[in-house]
């Protein structure tokens, strides 16, 4: 692997070639390591447990001719617990490295659960996600709303709350939790669940303790929501969360607006128990560098 050196250092946070070969041959410490002891390794409070989600990092593995066991001890030297939205060919690496996959992949974002006659086919592939995530130990599998294409929002919601209830029976058997992604309608234009109103009703009207929405802290600000007052009146309803730096959905420091160790506290505070993943897309050539330092401000 070769990279060059990386010159951005913020708050002494920094990755360089050194810094990333010492992080590749101290990978073995991290090996098999319960979830707790990762955080321990790498000095963190561990107040919230933190993933990554890898399509965010692509660009950078490729850059760097990194393998995904590169990646993966990186990752785990960190401090991370997860690598999410990925596949069942990629999991036996993540557990070599003491890791799992906090959100498991379903179906795609523009056919979604609003429409019934989308029921049969996205119902089978989140079917088929929650036995993938229950064989391998997994606590989650995403879906999602749909685009609304000229669909009313409260008919696209009982549509969406029907579809749901007829996986919930078998999420609570599998103790699988199905997150619905809270995703904005500005990038993701016509998306539906792009509310906070809406995505609460779709939690409460579904009332299963498995059914819940991935809230992305990004998606929601995006849409002008107030995060915090979500995050402390709503929690119950969030089963997950993904970050992103609000504007530009890049690092999550003082190049943005969003507080997110306020946020993180608050969700601590809530006595919030599953993962948060980082979902920004790196802007500085030193990626790694970027994941350690939006690591350390989310351990509250």
């Amino acid at each position: 692997m070769t990279r060059q050196l990386g010159e951005w250092d913020s708050d002494n946070v920094r990755l360089d070639r050194r810094t990333l070969l010492r992080t590749m041959a101290g990978a073995a410490a991290a090996v098999a390591l319960p979830l707790g002891d990762l955080a321990r390794a790498a000095n963190l409070k561990g107040r919230i447990n933190q993933s990554v989600c890898l399509w965010c990092y692509n660009g950078y593995i490729k850059k760097e001719k990194m393998s995904l066991d590169d990646f993966a001890a990186a990752c785990a030297k960190l401090g991370l617990k997860s690598i999410e939205l990925t596949g069942p060919n990629e999991w036996p690496t993540l557990k070599k490295h003491g890791l799992i996959c906090a959100m498991v992949p379903s179906h795609g974002i523009g056919k979604g659960l609003n429409r019934v006659e989308n029921h049969e086919e996205c119902l089978a592939r989140v079917r088929k996600s929650i036995d993938e995530a229950a064989d391998a130990g997994f606590p989650n599998t995403i879906t999602f709303s749909g685009n609304r294409k000229g669909m009313d929002d409260e008919e696209g919601l009982k549509n969406c709350v029907a579809g749901l209830k007829k996986i919930a029976p078998y999420a609570e058997q599998k103790k699988i939790t199905v997150c619905l992604e809270y995703l904005n309608s500005i990038n993701h234009k016509d998306y539906m669940a792009d509310t906070t109103k809406w995505c609460v009703k779709l939690v409460q009207q579904v009332g299963s303790p498995r059914i819940k929405v991935l809230y992305d802290i990004y998606h929601a600000g995006m849409m002008k929501e107030d995060v915090l007052a979500d995050i402390k009146n709503h929690h119950e309803c969030w089963g997950h969360y993904h970050t992103g730096g609000l504007p530009g959905r890049n690092e999550i420091d003082e190049t943005q607006t969003l507080d997110y160790a306020q946020l993180m506290r608050a969700i601590a505070d809530s006595g919030y128990q599953g993962f948060v993943g980082q979902e920004f897309i790196p802007k500085r050539p030193d990626a790694l560098a970027s994941l350690e330092q939006a690591v350390r401000i989310c351990d509250v």
